[in-house]
């Protein structure tokens, strides 16, 4: 019997969740299962999914919980033995559809305490990126037995392929040590902490660059702060950057400075790619961190933060030690492992054995 999975993932941006979805839906594609994919319509998730051979259904999906994505949810669920909704909007449009009648499988990457419990309760089983996201999802009060950890992946030779050299001209960058930051400019990614460790090293690195590449509702503060403090000429807001692994490629010291994160897909890219990482001792970070990897700091500590980036710029042999122990992180984070993972949750709800028996 094959396995039939429908995923339902909003994908109206491209970030690390719809990042995580595609590689989850090509490696269960290669294993045999038959799958579609419920998304935004003309979204970059729903572009990537059809160009790696995956069946797509798109919809029109506007900013929040829109009810023109049901008839495609209802349109796909013919056939299908499980859903999985890859974000909480997706959660509550797939559960309202399903209505009971298929095991509703929800992923969660975020560490935030739950709003309410509502879906995340009743999903017959709820896939945490990390132990973290676990832990907060038990003290939400959600039944251990339903909540199992897989973290999430990285390809390393797709990621390290799609390197391309030059970035740095392209985006018009100085030479010099590059500090690079990718995420989303809210609050929980730690932006003011970066902007408040790149003001204490300002004067002891001087041609030190700061890259940010992402965008958010944060960006505006943010630059009026990094005025403030003295290094606006140092730091680059570069917006949405697709070729973010050639930048990391490309940069001295990759810096994740999360005050909360599930996981962290930056930082997966950096121990991939092989540069030196420094980030946040919090969440799923601490986990990447705990074979050594990269050198973790307090959240919200600009000291701290500033003294690992020193270290990085300045101690020989420090960027090769830390990289080296990425070998062991990287092989928890494999993409045929966590399929196989995802593919045991499904069967657990399931009558299948696998993608066939």
């Amino acid at each position: 019997m094959t396995l039939t999975v429908v995923h339902v993932a909003s994908g109206r941006e491209w970030r690390g969740g719809q990042a995580q979805v595609l590689l989850l839906a090509r490696e269960l594609h290669a294993l045999g299962v038959r799958q579609e994919v419920v998304t935004g319509r003309g979204s970059e998730l729903a572009r990537r999914l059809r160009a790696a051979g995956v069946p797509v259904r798109e919809a029109p999906w506007g900013p929040s919980l829109d009810p023109r994505v049901l008839p495609a949810i209802a349109a796909a669920l013919p056939g299908a033995q499980v859903v999985e909704a890859h974000d909480a909007h997706a959660l509550r449009l797939a559960g309202w559809t399903t209505r009971g009648r298929l095991p509703l499988v929800a992923a969660r990457r975020v560490a935030f305490p739950l709003r309410r419990r509502g879906w995340w309760a009743r999903a017959t089983r709820v896939i945490a990126v990390s132990d973290a996201v676990r832990a907060q999802l038990l003290r939400d009060g959600l039944d251990p037995g339903r909540v199992i950890t897989v973290p999430s992946a990285v390809d390393v030779p797709a990621l390290r392929g799609a390197v391309r050299p030059g970035i740095r001209a392209r985006l018009e960058l100085p030479s010099g040590p590059l500090a690079v930051t990718a995420a989303a400019l809210t609050p929980e990614k730690g932006h003011a902490t970066l902007l408040a460790a790149a003001a204490l090293l300002r004067d002891e690195f001087p041609a030190l660059c700061w890259a940010l590449a992402g965008e958010g509702p944060e960006r505006a503060p943010l630059e009026r702060r990094a005025e403030a403090l003295g290094v606006a000429g140092r730091v680059h807001w570069l917006g949405q950057v697709e070729e973010v692994p050639s930048l990391l490629a490309e940069a001295s010291v990759v810096v994740v400075p999360s005050l909360s994160e599930g996981l962290g897909t930056t930082a997966l890219e950096a121990l991939a790619i092989g540069v030196p990482l420094v980030a946040s001792s919090v969440g799923g970070l601490a986990e990447l961190l705990s074979d050594g990897a990269g050198l973790g700091v307090p959240p919200a500590d600009a000291g701290a933060l500033a003294g690992a980036v020193r270290r990085v710029l300045t101690e020989p042999g420090l960027a090769a030690q830390v990289t080296a122990r990425s070998r062991v992180t990287l092989a928890r984070h494999d993409p045929v492992r966590m399929a196989r993972a995802v593919l045991g949750v499904y069967a657990s709800v399931t009558e299948t054995d696998g993608p066939g028996r």
